[in-house]
């Protein structure tokens, strides 16, 4: 319950950073931000300061920004200039504007990672970057479902301190080859793999068997040498940095692939996950650590930028769009050509998180 709640105020957070850059970089450009709420309304609480109404909401479901000039009523006399109206701010700048929120959830995603490696994350020793990794052990990182592995209750993070085949025995496994190797050696017999989790030892019986790589038998474990990477302040920046573009790297041809199979008509919507799964998801990380929570944060951070540069009305992709054809044609859009287009665009998008939500708790419920 403790990690579900602790996901939940990630999420929220992470939209607020999003609606944040709007407001900043509005207000930097001296564009009116009319209302910068926490949580939706009904409100709670109102004080207005420097031409902005700062509130607080009752529905906790992220945050909104209320920018001057945004609205088509708010139009205002375009043959006089209002430095304050976003309308009348050239394309650029409203660009600048919209993006922020974007770039807002990648600099989040960046400072979130750079702390960690400054207090020290679990890593591979083979690790992509800088620093060196310390105290390393040969620790699981993947457990195939319904092997003899999984079926003897190892689990993924589980440290490797031997292993016994009755004959023979591996009295320290310091190395994730030399030990992945003396499995395959011994793998004709019943073998009692010792563990570390956490605090507790386990002495786990397990034999391996045909059909999980070919060729031999296994136990339908995954090994590495896994340490902590703990690094100074400005590495740590630039780890973080590096960390974040692989993983928006990343992140993006997931995503790509998804939308590609959507149209192609093979797309598995059932692993597309919504809010309730992703917080189902988040508290079961969570328990593995506090960086695998945090980093689902990151990750989660990363996906709201990337969906929100999709050229879809009603996202700022969609909005940015409008600014570009606007500076292509040299004339604004149609006000009520804009606002069908975002309603449909809204609509379906509504329609598509129902059906994923709908999803979740199914899935919840079956316990899938």
């Amino acid at each position: 319950m403790m990690s579900a709640a602790i996901i939940i105020l990630g999420i929220i957070g992470l939209i607020l950073v999003h609606e944040f850059g709007h407001f900043i970089i509005a207000k930097a450009f001296g564009i009116r931000v009319e209302e910068f709420s926490i949580f939706f309304p009904p409100r709670l609480f109102s004080k207005k300061f420097g031409g902005t109404k700062y509130t607080l909401g009752l529905v906790p479901v992220g945050g909104y920004v209320k920018i001057y000039g945004e609205s088509p009523d708010e139009l205002g006399d375009t043959h006089h200039f209002d430095k304050g109206n976003f309308s009348h701010r050239s394309r650029w700048i409203q660009a600048a504007v919209i993006v922020a929120g974007i770039v807002f959830n990648i600099i989040a995603a960046w400072l979130l990672l750079s702390v960690a490696y400054m207090v020290g994350v679990p890593s591979s020793v083979e690790h992509e970057g800088f620093g060196v990794v310390q105290q390393a052990q040969v620790t699981i990182v993947d457990v195939k479902p319904g092997s003899p592995a999984d079926k003897a209750g190892m689990q993924v993070n589980d440290v490797v301190t031997s292993i016994n085949t009755g004959t023979q025995e591996l009295t320290a496994a310091t190395d994730a080859v030399a030990t992945q190797q003396f499995i395959a050696n011994h793998a004709e017999g019943s073998m009692v793999v010792n563990l570390k989790r956490g605090g507790e030892e386990l002495h786990l019986l397990a034999k391996p068997t045909d059909g999980i790589i070919e060729g031999r038998k296994a136990l339908g474990i995954a090994l590495d040498d896994v340490g902590v990477l703990k690094l100074s302040p400005p590495v740590a920046l630039l780890q973080g940095g590096l960390s974040t573009a692989t993983y928006t790297a990343l992140t993006a041809k997931g995503m790509a692939d998804l939308f590609g199979g959507i149209f192609k008509g093979s797309a598995n919507l059932d692993e597309v996950k919504g809010p309730v799964g992703i917080v189902r998801l988040g508290a079961q990380v969570a328990d593995d650590g506090w960086y695998y929570g945090l980093l689902l944060i990151v990750l989660i951070s990363i996906n709201l930028a990337i969906i929100n540069v999709l050229p879809i009305p009603g996202l700022d992709g969609g909005r940015l769009l409008f600014i570009a054809i606007e500076g292509v044609i040299r004339k604004p859009l149609s006000e009520k050509w804009v606002t069908r287009v975002t309603i449909v665009s809204f609509a379906l998008i509504a329609l598509l998180a129902i059906f994923i939500t709908f999803n979740d708790i199914s899935s919840w419920v079956h316990g899938a």
